[in-house]
């Protein structure tokens, strides 16, 4: 028997709200709905998956996981909208969202989301941790500070680091010094694992898009375009 799940449905319009909510009770799981992001914020949930929409995700994925952390929310969210578009679905994902949701939702759709939830979610919910974690000790360093660290994962030597930003060792070593420091890192494995965290590694991140744009119904042009991106490893996150 599937596991019983609470979804926390919270953003877009109150006719939307309660279309998911009676979907989701009709296929035995609770649904709690919030009219905005404020009142979720409000009443923290820490279990379940919250299903988010239109205002709530509309100043990016990144910036809501940031408030959800700062609540101690650190469960799944799925992030839903009418038609979204390939490269919405890729940033939202690549941003730490677990899945992406079609509105009006359907039950094929709601399953497929209930399936990468039991799959994944704890190992999800870590991953969140320690990626918010990261991005909030890289965002301390200077700009030389990161230079550095970026260099440094490239397996460069202080005197490396120090012809390719042309200055001198004893300064890569001063920068490097403050950078371990800030990053709370005893080694230069500990600081180069941190940066990985916090770029989410494009090999984990095409995984992610795979299983949440397989199955979905898409015109032929957008077939083309998830193909090109699970193919071409995606730029930099640094």
């Amino acid at each position: 028997m599937e596991q019983r799940l609470t979804m926390h449905i919270v953003g877009g319009n109150s006719r939307s709200r309660a279309s998911q909510s009676r979907l989701v009770l009709s296929m035995g799981h609770h649904a709690e709905v919030y009219s905005d992001l404020v009142e979720l914020l409000d009443r923290p949930p820490h279990d379940g998956v919250i299903i988010a929409s239109d205002d709530v995700v509309e100043d990016g994925i990144e910036k809501l996981l940031e408030k959800l952390a700062d609540h101690g929310i650190w469960i799944p969210l799925v992030a839903a909208r009418e038609e979204p578009g390939v490269d919405e679905v890729v940033e939202a994902i690549q941003a730490g969202a677990l899945d992406f949701l079609t509105l009006p939702l359907t039950e094929e759709e709601l399953r497929r989301m209930l399936a990468h939830v039991h799959n994944d979610a704890g190992r999800h919910a870590e991953a969140r941790r320690r990626l918010i974690d990261a991005r909030r000790r890289i965002a301390a360093l200077s700009n030389r500070e990161r230079e550095v660290l970026d260099w440094l994962s490239e397996g460069c030597s202080n005197k490396a680091i120090a012809r390719e930003l042309e200055i001198s060792p004893r300064t890569v070593e001063i920068h490097r010094a403050n950078m371990m420091d800030k990053l709370g890192a005893n080694h230069a494995a500990e600081a180069v694992r941190l940066r990985l965290e916090a770029s989410l590694e494009a090999a984990k991140k095409n995984d992610q898009i795979g299983m949440t744009m397989a199955n979905r119904p898409s015109p032929a042009q957008d077939d083309m375009m998830i193909g090109e991106i699970l193919i071409t490893p995606t730029a930099s996150q640094a």
